[in-house]
């Protein structure tokens, strides 16, 4: 086959490569002349994804690879285009469909009969029918019935895309029977599968009916993590007024298979947990538990702050650095992070706020709006945001002076910091842990 990928970001451009590697002719169409250029000399545009740099080289050597800015003439030549451009919502979850409108109408002047299209791109229940299909249809001058319409939701994370791809089914809908066919057997033939027995059925390509199953799929499954989370935190909230390790609560329920409750934590950040649950609420504004939970998450920067605080005393004028920009450990990303909230709220009490990450250079710190730490310079408080591995290490000797520090994702070792008062959020703080 020759296949368009519709956007070579974190996700459209491992697809890409995994396409290719199954023998196809893949283009990989973006707006963004630099990242064209890049994948055509074979080099990644992002860093940390695992095995992406050599599986990139492999397939535009190969010839199995090339990109390009003409959306449209990449659509002409193809059998079957996926499309991954990214969709925010805004404040009020509001969904922005702008990029997407504008990747859909390119699509839809290159579209041929017989194409199959695929969205994947979470999207709001009813998108795919609703919005796409006929926007396809004008600016093809072609019937529903000539081409085919599945939504196939991105399943994975970044940093382990091709590990993903095989061990979770490939979900897809369709807008009508002829679509799904022609669904699963594209994705049958560019994709592998691990066995897994746990499943109640074959691990492989799964066709939920239609393609508003499939979207409701996903935001589902992304809407029960924020849930999760958001009773976790509550439940952390709860325990650390209450003398409770709230950690050997969690531990205690999760040991029958009933219970599966997620870690808590300073905050749930990413391009998918604190936008899919706003996406979800557009489509179902009723839904009193989701929104619960989503403001129960994007409170907990502000009660970590007020944790701090309730230790070290005032923060006017104190140094206080905050351990990862990051949203989430070994993630070169800060979309939706919570470190922008924690910074706010520590300025607001008019400290002295740093920031430290060891992805990130000072330069890169600073673009972000956040004066950058060194570790070993002199501090007297922290947050623990981000579950980097490099932060399992630290000590007192990297945070020197560090009267109180709160870990937002229990990963300190508080032995290595004998001087000072370290607390794990959900587990009750009773006094300074600092020795005499």
């Amino acid at each position: 086959m020759k296949i368009t990928v519709v956007a070579l970001g974190k996700i459209g451009l491992p697809l890409a490569v995994q396409f290719a590697s199954k023998g196809h002719h893949v283009i990989g169409a973006d707006v963004n002349q630099r990242t064209v250029d890049l994948v055509n000399a074979g080099v990644e545009p992002f860093p940390g994804e695992h095995q992406l740099a050599e599986k990139l080289e492999w397939a535009v050597n190969s010839g199995h690879l090339v990109a390009t800015t003409d959306t449209s003439a990449a659509v002409r030549q193809s059998s079957a285009v996926v499309i991954v451009v990214p969709l925010f919502v805004d404040a009020e979850g509001v969904p922005d469909f702008g990029w997407m409108d504008a990747a859909t109408k390119s699509v839809a002047a290159g579209l041929q009969p017989g194409t199959l299209v695929s969205y994947e791109t979470t999207l709001p229940v009813g998108t795919t029918r609703n919005r796409f299909l006929p926007m396809l249809c004008e600016g093809s001058a072609l019937t529903a019935s000539d081409f085919h319409l599945v939504f196939s939701p991105e399943r994975v994370f970044t940093g382990r895309v091709f590990a993903d791809l095989r061990r979770y089914p490939k979900l897809i809908g369709g807008v009508d029977t002829a679509s799904a066919v022609t669904g699963v057997t594209f994705y049958e033939q560019v994709l592998d599968f691990d066995t897994r027995e746990d499943l109640p059925r074959p691990n492989g390509v799964w066709d939920l009916g239609s393609a508003e199953a499939s979207e409701m799929a996903k935001l589902a499954e992304t809407t029960y993590r924020d849930v999760n989370i958001g009773l976790a935190n509550q439940f952390a909230c709860f325990a650390e007024s209450n003398g409770i390790d709230v950690y050997s609560v969690i531990d205690a329920c999760n040991s029958q298979p009933y219970s599966h409750i997620h870690r808590p934590g300073i905050a749930v950040g990413g391009h998918c947990i604190p936008i899919y649950p706003r996406m979800y609420l557009w489509n179902d504004p009723q839904a009193t538990v989701v929104r619960a939970a989503r403001e129960a998450n994007t409170a907990m920067p502000e009660h970590t702050v007020r944790l701090l605080e309730s230790m070290h005393g005032s923060l006017a004028g104190a140094g206080v650095v905050v351990l990862g920009a990051a949203y989430r450990g070994g993630v070169k990303e800060t979309a939706f992070s919570g470190v922008f909230a924690a910074v706010d709220s520590l300025r607001e009490r008019q400290a002295r706020v740093f920031v430290h990450d060891p992805m990130y250079s000072d330069s890169e710190l600073r673009e972000l709006g956040f004066e950058p730490y060194q570790l070993g310079t002199s501090i007297e408080a922290a947050i623990l945001h981000t579950d980097h591995v490099e932060y399992a290490e630290l000590d007192e000797q990297d945070l020197p002076g560090a009267r109180t520090i709160v870990d937002g994702r229990r990963i300190l070792n508080s032995r290595r910091f004998p001087n000072t008062s370290v607390v794990t959020l959900g587990v009750a703080f009773t006094g300074s842990t600092a020795s005499a």
